[in-house]
């Protein structure tokens, strides 16, 4: 069956204390609890450097079974390589998250471009040609130059999700390319009138059997955790 894999991008916020966490519980204990109450968390910790073995054991032991982690791509492949010659530094990323993969505990890896890089089809395709197949991957676009038809099929051709990103400046067409949906939430603010779009559209992608992740921003306030949690319970509860 099709599963819904929501939370938001990190998890170690002591100002969510007291509507998310309770208020006396240690930032040693903040994974634990959270993986109680949502069941995937997108990490922007990989994205700065490689993390250690030791870090995603922990992360893991922490955690209950199912529970999905969502690697964001280092930028040394995203930013400075810009995807280019950039498949050595890749199979290094990769090989550093291979506690998750080994143990089931990895979602979908998160391709971040950067706003200044514009569409190259040979490239992006070069880059998916080369990465392994037994992992999910979803790229997110920032130039609207990548939202054409081309790109779409050669995401299509490597079962890569087009991210569907929304922010207040920009947002990315729902166009399914992958057996599975990403979306990434970014407004500080969901009222339940858009809450309630969001879920029957991650309804409509769960009854076409596709796994849904859903990412909303984190920020100062808990306020996407409780979106995210409101979502898994109205969907899943």
């Amino acid at each position: 069956m099709a599963k819904l894999y929501a939370g938001t991008s990190g998890f170690a916020y002591p100002s969510w204390k007291p509507r998310f966490y309770p208020a006396d519980l240690p930032a040693k204990k903040f994974l634990e609890y959270y993986s109680h109450r949502l069941n995937s968390v997108e990490i922007n910790y990989t994205f700065r450097r490689l993390a250690a073995t030791s870090t995603l054991e922990n992360w893991i032991l922490a955690t209950e079974q199912g529970f999905l982690f969502v690697p964001k791509a280092h930028e040394r492949i995203t930013h400075m390589l810009r995807l280019k010659d950039a498949a050595q530094f890749t199979d290094v990323f990769l090989r550093s998250i291979d506690p998750l993969r080994a143990t089931r505990r990895l979602g979908p890896v998160l391709f971040q471009l950067p706003p200044y890089l514009r569409c190259d089809l040979p490239l992006l395709a070069d880059f998916l040609a080369g990465l392994p197949t037994d992992i999910r991957y979803s790229f997110e676009f920032r130039h609207a130059s990548w939202l054409v038809d081309g790109v779409y099929d050669v995401l299509k051709k490597h079962n890569a999700a087009l991210c569907w990103a929304e922010s207040e400046k920009f947002e990315v067409p729902e166009v399914t390319t992958a057996d599975f949906a990403y979306f990434r939430l970014r407004k500080p603010d969901y009222p339940p009138a858009e809450r309630k779009v969001i879920s029957a559209t991650v309804s409509k992608l769960l009854k076409q059997r596709k796994d849904v992740f859903v990412f909303f921003k984190h920020e100062d306030t808990p306020d996407g955790a409780l979106y995210a949690e409101e979502l898994l319970k109205s969907l899943e509860g």
